[in-house]
């Protein structure tokens, strides 16, 4: 008899433990900040990857010159070359690599293209752009390093194993959207790209100050070596590249050390801001932010010729002869496109001039 009230009082304390560790798993989920809903898309970008289980030729690693410069819908419908961007605001170097780690661990592509920006960033930088990085990424070792790696001196490792303890301040902020978005969560990128079809034209952009020292440091230089050796280990095409964004400035002394890198590794290292011409971008038009960043019509003139480039300079497969890959990219062009429109017709009914992307006079 005793035995078997030991036994009920033992699942009673079990059932009590996971009812707890559900209400507790809901509240975390309630409290999560849900990007997409709080309008910053940059912060749904990591976790669109995982909704794409499918392989890809071409994957796209870095912080905003990838994932606002690049549209792999546009590569496929150029080249038929299938990729994804695993972009995200100020992705730093050491997140990069983690994110490359864990992708190997999902697919092996032909290429990847890694955007070289971070390499000025020696130290972690803020808590708002590591959770814009890293709350996306599933738990595996990529991302327990990761998060190790970018901590600043504030943050708390259990808060990012258990997130409850970072949001549970926002009880204030909650809306019907965090209760709507607990457990349904749409992609508002295509394959990484997030879209922009407005047009502020780029002014005058000053030189950049001078540097006391313009070395990058050995923390970038070591994170670089490891995705460099990644990539080796796994037979992928690793190409460096500089976006064409005319601000944050890019030093010459920074691209002699990126030729230098790419020349004694036998990399690949495209500038893209001493292509400008050879492109066709113009930055009067091919802008939405004054040059920081393409909009869309920007994003395809660039894809346009690097798609070109991979096709000439890499070992691509030939999908012509795979309907099933023609007619998933064939969604997504569609989806593409009637965002492409959206977005127009709600910059002509804001007064906005197509040519121009200047707001009509009043």
């Amino acid at each position: 008899m005793k035995t078997k009230q030991k036994h009920a009082v033992l699942l009673t304390g079990v059932i009590a433990v996971l009812i707890l560790t559900l209400c507790l798993f809901l509240l975390q989920e309630l409290l999560r900040p849900k990007y997409g809903q709080l309008n910053i898309p940059e912060g749904t970008l990591i976790a669109d990857y995982y909704d794409d289980p499918t392989h890809h030729d071409v994957i796209f690693i870095g912080d905003c010159e990838v994932y606002e410069n690049f549209s792999p819908v546009t590569l496929w419908e150029e080249q038929g070359i299938t990729s994804f961007i695993r972009g995200s605001a100020q992705q730093l170097i050491w997140q990069s690599c983690y994110l490359l780690e864990e992708t190997l661990g999902y697919e092996t592509p032909e290429v990847v293209v890694f955007n070289v920006l971070s390499m000025k960033y020696g130290e972690p930088q803020s808590e708002a752009y590591n959770r814009l990085n890293l709350d996306g990424m599933r738990w595996s070792a990529a991302k327990l390093g990761a998060v190790r790696a970018s901590m600043t001196e504030e943050e708390d490792f259990l808060s990012y194993v258990f997130p409850l303890l970072r949001y549970h301040s926002r009880w204030s902020e909650l809306g019907w959207e965090d209760v709507t978005g607990m457990f349904r969560r749409e992609s508002v990128s295509h394959g990484g790209f997030l879209m922009r079809a407005d047009v502020k034209a780029a002014g005058a952009i000053p030189e950049g100050r001078p540097l006391a020292d313009y070395q990058f440091d050995e923390t970038c230089y070591r994170y670089l070596d490891r995705m460099t050796a990644l990539c080796a280990e796994h037979g992928v095409q690793l190409v460096l590249i500089k976006a064409p964004s005319l601000y944050p400035y890019w030093y010459s002394q920074w691209d002699e050390q990126m030729e230098t890198y790419a020349r004694e590794h036998n990399i690949p290292y495209l500038n893209f801001l001493d292509k400008i011409d050879e492109v066709g971008l113009d930055f009067s038009q091919d802008t939405y932010d004054g040059g920081l960043h393409l909009n869309l019509s920007g994003a395809e003139k660039l894809t346009r010729w690097f798609g070109r480039w991979l096709m000439e300079n890499c070992d691509l497969p030939d999908h012509g002869d795979d309907t099933d890959i023609q007619a998933l990219w064939t969604r997504r062009a569609e989806r593409y496109h009637a965002m492409a429109a959206d977005q127009a017709r709600e910059l002509a009914e804001l007064g906005y001039l197509k040519s121009y992307g200047a707001k009509k006079p009043e």
